[in-house]
């Protein structure tokens, strides 16, 4: 059998079907099979899933399209319906996005709404049950625009420059900050409810039934960590268990109108639920919103950049595609094109940004190499789609963990911030706290860039009146950063400036250095 199928991998990569489709013709890597890159898919399908209900999950704390939380009743119902709308738009998201860059960038990299934005989204800019600065609508629109501004930036090639001016540490400690983020939401009431806020200090442990829980500061008046919910989340339990114990306290389908339509919903199993709320429901009245709304795409803009520039740069050299001489890899651009698109469809859809994910690295592990991994990833979650009443009943508490899973793995990129010089640490290190104690990634990012420019400064003012002798010991092994852009331009941009920019996918870009003029063969097709 086993035989029988390596034959039959060997056959299906070689046919004329395969061997002339986009994404296996182009760029040939070694070790790819027709077989191996669907077995990447699917890993990284079964990696990333989570996404589905944790996305759903977060996002509808917002209240989505939900008004008036004083009539609780009606308003619990609506938010039902707006978290099953957000399962079919998740899961679509995911599908069409990882499809389309997939096929177009011939790349094992998924895409699907990110962690740690959709955070952002809910909590900080829309606010719990509508809370925030900003609507859900008008949020959603930020979302928009942001989208076609990331395609813009990325197609005339400043999204290269935007990434540079931001500090190297600041950038890797923005990931682990939003890790940290992430597991505090995953171990408050948003979570497994273990901790909660308090009169005496900003936080708390929690973990009590509901009926011990003050109104209104939210924290636990008595028996603290009983709370059944909370057991079940720490152990990783979910639909099932709560399914089966319906009859008692901690089951999330109660004996009331709405646990009983909650429980027939789950038990369809398999069934296809239109977006009704969320969809196209953008405000455009921008200007009612002032500052926040600026602050609000200027932050999904600039961590989308460097959410997305980091993790598709340690994909492209994971997977072994990356120019040796650049540091780039192929066809960037217009994978950064098909990210940003793929933003502004989820915002019609009702979706916080959409990203690169990282878990595309266990496909990537198992051997996926070309676009057909993301490919077969997509259609796996155009799949799920049908699937949304098991998704749409996964209770917060079974996600929680997730979440701090999520931050867990998050937290390994703190290796990489430079802790030898004080320039580089200390604002690195305030950006890491600011952003779980502010409960905000932007506020989290502004504290970091705003005393990486303070100290730096006084440092190097320091240094220009001392005539370079007085300087902090360490100043050798401080990060190099610059402001100037680099020379370069996307090759469909050199292309267009010469008047050839439909030229076949192998050309010469000729690169101006001084008086010098060097030529160089790009493989980059479509870029």
């Amino acid at each position: 059998m086993k035989e029988y199928l390596k034959a039959l991998d060997t056959r299906l990569s070689s046919s004329t079907f395969v061997s002339n489709a986009d994404t296996l013709k182009r760029n040939q890597r070694p070790g790819s099979s027709f077989f191996t890159e669907i077995n990447a898919g699917l890993t990284t399908f079964f990696t990333m899933a989570y996404i589905i209900a944790v996305n759903a999950s977060i996002v509808a704390d917002s209240g989505g399209t939900c008004v008036n939380p004083e009539d609780k009743l009606r308003y619990d119902s609506c938010l039902v319906g707006v978290k099953r709308d957000l399962v079919t738009a998740t899961a679509a998201i995911a599908g069409i996005g990882s499809v389309a860059f997939g096929f177009f960038t011939n790349l094992p990299v998924a895409i699907a709404p990110g962690m740690g934005l959709n955070a952002y989204f809910t909590y900080q800019v829309v606010g719990y049950h509508g809370s925030g600065s900003i609507s859900y609508q008008l949020a959603l629109t930020s979302v928009f625009m942001e989208g076609f501004i990331f395609l813009f930036l990325s197609l005339i090639g400043m999204r290269q420059w935007l990434v540079k001016i931001i500090p190297g540490s600041i950038k890797v400690a923005s990931g682990v900050g939003i890790g940290l983020f992430l597991t505090e939401i995953g171990l408050s009431a948003a979570g497994i409810g273990m901790i909660s806020g308090a009169r005496d200090s900003p936080t708390d442990l929690a973990g009590c039934p509901s009926k011990y829980i003050n109104e209104h500061t939210g924290a636990c008046v008595s028996h603290k960590m009983t709370s059944p919910t909370m057991w079940i989340g720490i152990l990783c339990g979910g639909v099932p268990t709560a399914w089966l114990m319906r009859n008692t306290s901690f089951t999330y389908f109660p004996n009331t109108p709405d646990g009983h339509h909650m429980h027939e919903f789950f038990t369809k199993v398999v069934s296809f639920h239109p977006i009704q709320n969320s969809l196209a429901v953008l405000d455009w009245n921008i200007s009612a919103a002032g500052g926040h709304f600026a602050l609000a795409l200027f932050t999904f803009l600039y961590v989308d950049i460097i959410d997305s520039t980091a993790t598709l740069y340690s994909m492209a050299r994971f997977s072994g595609v990356t120019d040796p001489d650049t540091g780039d890899f192929p066809r960037s651009t217009l994978a950064y094109c098909c990210d940003a698109i793929t933003i502004s469809i989820g915002a019609l859809l009702g979706c916080s940004p959409a990203t690169a994910f990282i878990e595309s690295g266990a496909g990537i592990t198992d051997g996926g190499r070309t676009g057909l991994t993301a490919m077969t990833t997509g259609v796996c979650f155009l799949i799920s789609i049908f699937f949304a009443p098991i998704f749409a009943s996964i209770p917060p508490w079974a996600t929680g963990c997730t979440l701090v899973l999520v931050g867990c793995m998050m937290m390994r990129q703190v290796t990489a911030v430079n802790w030898s010089f004080i320039g580089d640490a200390l604002p690195a290190f305030i950006t890491i706290a600011a952003m779980p104690l502010t409960y905000s990634v932007a506020y989290g990012l502004i504290a970091g860039i705003f005393s990486y420019s303070i100290l730096n400064g006084l440092i190097a003012v320091t240094r220009k009146l001392s005539g370079g002798r007085i300087q902090p010991p360490d100043a050798d092994n401080a990060e190099y950063w610059t402001y100037k852009p680099s020379d370069e331009h996307p090759p469909w941009f050199i292309r267009a400036t010469k008047g050839q920019l439909w030229r076949s996918n192998h050309s010469v870009a000729e690169i101006q250095g001084g008086d010098q003029c060097a030529e160089r063969k790009l493989d980059y097709s479509g870029d």
